[in-house]
């Protein structure tokens, strides 16, 4: 019997962050070393977990995918499901199982657990499981400061196992140390070392405890360490208590880069880690969240194969510095700027569900009487005039290039006023008329390459709207 594993990995590290420094200037108090990731005003939990799948999907195909899980504690709808959206922005088929994880950081991990469950069982082939979060702290905290967005996705398989799964073990404990409440906002935390001691250091010590000893295994015998945290130092406290050591074993946790990324922690350093691992290594997996996910796997053969696929340093060298404190509040709806002009179509949830194939998919179509594609789909060829003879093309995946554009520094948000309007042109000669997202207006050309990204766009109608845009090509090697 084929044993389970992870196939794949997809990282999203948002293309803004904000130093620490920003913020505690902006308060006249001390600020934490480093900085933090931050949501562009069209992001939320949902357009990142989409994000970060992508990747997987790029490296694994969609056919074969038949369960996708979506995990967050700061998911868009308290009654919706999030997963079947994400599995239509992703343009997979109906023909699936979807269910959404929530909660607590540990969802992650805990969608994780359920996606090998699904696949040594027989039940599922081919999982994706995506965990994303943005979470909001009181302004001047700490936490404000070292919370950060972020994304993470893994696909979950027999075939072509990346990382294969050796144990795991799970622990629960109830304690009420950081929450929050159905109508808050912030997140709410108890007294710190209550927290650390008998939250976070009870639980994941426990569980670490429990995998070595069903394991058989002693911390000697792992490459890497992933222990997930809330802070910057209380991973390195749990490793001498475990045995490993810090210097050598522990896998960064970026929180000098990105932040606390809550439930998509787990899977994003995981990445990180495997994204560095040689055949044969093992690394420990352990995630906190009222309770604690353990797991351990062994590296393959296969990473050669999948290194290149990850995506955790390119999204890290590929962003720009956010330096306005008072638009960061904006972009978290904690303070409202000066509303703009009122959109002038009114909304509509039978629209939106007869025209997911082109808002959520991205689908164009071809004639197959002349060849001609045009975007969206449409009936009627504007070539040859054939009516209903065309093939679906999708498009989120290509890469395409600006055709014509218009900068409008007036247009948007009072808080982000800058639009770019792209015209961009396909392979195929389809035109797509999209606006632009993450980029510099000067830096704006004709010709420049730019990809599709999954974003949101209002909230009219009282649900969310959601469509694509185009940005920049994120690439190695700094901003775009």
């Amino acid at each position: 019997m084929k044993k389970a594993g992870i196939t794949s990995f997809g990282t999203y590290i948002p293309y803004f962050y904000i130093e620490r420094s920003t913020i505690g200037n902006a308060w006249g108090t001390r600020a934490s070393k480093g900085r933090r990731s931050l949501a562009n005003s069209d992001e939320d939990s949902l357009t990142l977990g989409v994000e970060a799948a992508r990747p997987c999907l790029n490296a694994v195909g969609r056919q074969g995918i038949d369960t996708l899980y979506f995990a967050s504690t700061t998911a868009p709808y308290a009654e919706k499901s999030h997963a079947v959206t994400a599995a239509t922005a992703c343009d997979l088929g109906l023909g699936l199982t979807t269910a959404d994880f929530a909660s607590s950081t540990r969802a992650g991990t805990e969608a994780l657990n359920a996606a090998l469950n699904a696949v040594i069982s027989g039940a599922s082939r081919n999982a994706l499981v995506t965990a994303a979060d943005c979470r909001d702290a009181y302004p001047k905290s700490t936490q404000e400061q070292m919370f950060g967005d972020g994304a993470a996705a893994v696909t979950v398989g027999t075939e072509n196992v990346v990382a294969e799964l050796v144990e795991r073990v799970s622990v629960a404990n109830e304690i009420v140390d950081i929450w929050r409440g159905a109508e808050d906002k912030y997140v709410r935390q108890a007294e710190s070392r209550f927290i650390k001691d008998e939250g976070y250091m009870a639980a994941m010590r426990a569980a670490v405890s429990e995998i070595l000893k069903k394991s058989g295994l002693t911390p000697e015998d792992f490459a890497k360490v992933v222990f997930t945290t809330p802070s910057a130092r209380d991973h390195l406290g749990l490793a001498k208590k475990t045995g490993f050591n810090a210097e050598t074993q522990l896998q960064n946790t970026y929180m000098d880069e990105i932040g606390y990324t809550g439930a998509a922690q787990p899977l994003m350093l995981l990445a990180a880690a495997a994204a560095d691992a040689r055949p044969g290594d093992k690394i420990l997996l352990a995630a906190y969240g009222n309770g604690a996910d353990a797991f351990v796997f062994q590296i393959t053969d296969e990473i050669e194969k999948a290194r290149g696929q990850i995506n955790f340093n390119a999204m890290l060298a590929s962003r720009r510095e956010f330096k306005d404190y008072g638009r960061f509040l904006s972009f978290r709806e904690v303070v409202l700027a000066e509303p703009g002009a009122p959109f002038k179509i009114p909304p509509s949830t039978s629209r939106y569900w007869r025209e997911q194939g082109t808002y959520l998919r991205l689908h164009g179509s071809r004639c197959k009487k002349c060849g001609a594609s045009i975007f969206p789909v449409n009936r009627v060829c504007a070539e040859c005039g054939s009516k209903d003879e065309y093939e679906i093309v999708p498009y989120s995946d290509q890469t395409v290039k600006v055709f014509a554009f218009s900068i409008d520094k007036l247009a948007g948000r009072s808080d982000d006023p800058v639009v770019g309007q792209i015209i961009s042109e396909a392979e195929d000669g389809a035109r797509i008329y999209l606006n632009m997202t993450d980029f510099d207006p000067d830096e704006v050309k004709i010709g420049m390459d730019v990809e599709f990204t999954f974003r949101k766009i209002h909230k009219l109608g009282d649900f969310v709207n959601y469509y694509w845009r185009v940005r920049p090509v994120r690439k190695n090697g700094g901003d775009n």
